[in-house]
């Protein structure tokens, strides 16, 4: 497509341009990263997606909003990008980014949600990032973990069991895990959690930090998306 901007809104894209699409891969995220020329470089473009200048070009389109450079937090299609950084091994990033979104593009306004609620998805985008799942590709029975955003959290389930996730901070900027006990015992790497380990209803309870390099690692089933 001769001349090719990123930036620009047109009938190539649904509600978006290609730096939101470039991304909106989420079966097939091994591929991408391997195409874009490994972890590293996938890193930064992520990156560059954050950092670009939020002006697109092109025809007018109302759902691109809640803009963090390209990333647009008010649609859809840009709705797992922020845990992408866990496939790199930056988890850092998306608690950072994560805790971002929630603390700034929701609040309990008429116009508190920043973009298109579409059949809800605005508000499960919260729910599910603030008690730290996130399934990253519909269909998976695989869910990304991180520190939730709220302090305590009871899920009860259709079988009679709970999942319990709760974190102890100190202060708002303590965002990052350092620790978790799952169901009483001290692991050391945060696992994606599966759906049938959901169900068991298990206890999950992170310690967290403000240094971002104390980050706990995540361990990434990257077959799980295919």
């Amino acid at each position: 497509l001769e001349p090719f901007d990123p930036y620009e809104v047109n009938n190539h894209f649904t509600e978006g341009n290609a730096w939101q699409y470039a991304f909106f891969v989420p079966h097939q995220l091994p591929q991408l990263i391997e195409l874009h020329g490994g972890a590293t470089a996938f890193e930064a473009r992520l990156d560059a997606l954050y950092s670009a200048s939020t002006q697109t070009t092109g025809r007018q389109q109302a759902d691109i909003t809640g803009l963090i450079g390209q990333y647009a937090h008010g649609n859809e299609p840009s709705h797992h990008m922020a845990f992408l950084y866990q496939y790199v091994g930056r988890p850092d990033k998306t608690q950072l980014l994560v805790d971002s979104i929630l603390r700034n593009f929701y609040t309990n306004q008429p116009d508190g949600l920043i973009g298109n609620e579409d059949c809800g998805q605005m508000s499960a985008w919260y729910l599910m990032a603030s008690i730290g799942l996130y399934q990253l590709a519909p269909g998976s029975p695989w869910f990304n973990q991180f520190a939730p955003h709220v302090d305590s959290v009871i899920i009860q389930l259709e079988n009679g069991k709970n999942i319990r996730i709760s974190k102890q901070a100190e202060g708002p900027d303590h965002r990052y895990p350092e620790a978790l006990w799952l169901n009483g015992q001290k692991v050391d790497v945060l696992h994606m959690r599966s759906y049938d380990e959901l169900m068991a209803g298990p206890e999950m309870r992170f310690v967290n930090t403000n240094q971002a390099e104390a980050c706990m690692p995540v361990a990434i089933r990257m077959g799980s998306l295919a």
